[in-house]
């Protein structure tokens, strides 16, 4: 088993806690703007100021600070609207070098207005025309973000990845025997069914990881599983999930996966953990909503 608490921006994929671009509809001004409002996160608790303006945001923008939006708060920073203009800014998450350095100032700020307590952050590059447009945005929706709030409270993301063995691994046919073709055509078949069921049961294995996790877990959610070239690894990855754990059940949590990594292991199937983390994946409000409606019998 490995744990790591490296900084997770640099490890995420694109479909965790680096999510689609948001630009909030707003009516266009009649006047060229030369900034925008960027809105990184939401949190009940106004975070303390020296911790906020000490923190940088994107370049090219102003400091952070802190609005009040009903009972609320948003992190938020001026930025330039030039440089975050739909245009510009698709082109600028489009190379990998200003993607990256975007998702961390983000980071930054997601992780300066969690010092005050549980947050929801926001996906990147949430931006309005200004801040009363934002406070108004996020004033409407109240109700459904401080009930997340209260779902978040106390529990931390931890991401779990398996990956299974390579094709070398699975056992094959003896190369000896008769070198006609249909001898060799028999031991390519064997050794083809032999990748296939190899890789069957590391599946089943990523699977029974999951479906034991999700004991410990008040949420879990399954992400695409990451290609070999992003995962820098020659084996594919089986499992790509994470879980929202309650802090008092994060011994519990690590020790199951410290178990199952190590029964993984005899069949060379890899188990790794990383957290805690702030709950990217599961900071969507809007699931929330669903799940209120449905305990409501509507």
């Amino acid at each position: 088993m490995s744990t790591t608490r490296t900084d997770r921006v640099a490890a995420r994929e694109p479909d965790e806690p680096r999510p689609a671009v948001h630009r909030a509809a707003a009516r266009q001004p009649d006047e060229p703007r030369s900034t925008v409002t960027c809105v990184f996160a939401v949190t009940e608790t106004h975070p303390p100021d020296e911790v906020v303006t000490a923190t940088p945001g994107h370049d090219g923008g102003g400091p952070l600070r802190v609005l009040a939006a009903g009972s609320l708060y948003l992190t938020v920073q001026d930025v330039p609207a030039a440089a975050f203009g739909e245009e510009a800014l698709a082109q600028r998450l489009n190379r990998p070098a200003e993607l990256e350095r975007c998702a961390r100032a983000h980071h930054r700020a997601v992780e300066t207005a969690a010092s005050a307590g549980p947050v929801v952050p926001l996906p990147m590059a949430t931006l309005y025309l200004d801040d009363r447009n934002a406070v108004r945005a996020v004033a409407a929706r109240e109700a459904p973000l401080r009930a997340l709030l209260d779902r978040l409270r106390g529990r931390a993301e931890w991401a779990v990845k398996v990956h299974g063995p390579g094709s070398g691994h699975a056992s094959t046919a003896a190369g000896g025997g008769p070198a006609d073709g249909r001898s060799y055509l028999r031991r390519a078949s064997a050794r083809r069914r032999t990748e296939r069921e190899t890789r069957e049961r590391a599946l089943e294995q990523a699977h029974a990881v999951d479906r034991e996790l999700r004991r410990y877990a008040a949420a879990a959610t399954r992400h695409r599983p990451q290609s070999e070239q992003l995962t820098g690894r020659s084996v594919p990855q089986l499992l790509n999930a994470a879980y929202l754990v309650d802090d008092g059940q994060r011994a519990e949590f690590v020790r199951a996966v410290g178990e199952l990594a190590r029964d993984a292991h005899r069949s060379a199937v890899e188990v790794t953990v990383s957290g805690p983390w702030i709950p990217y994946s599961f900071a969507r409000s809007d699931e929330v909503e669903c799940a209120a409606h449905r305990e409501a019998g509507a």
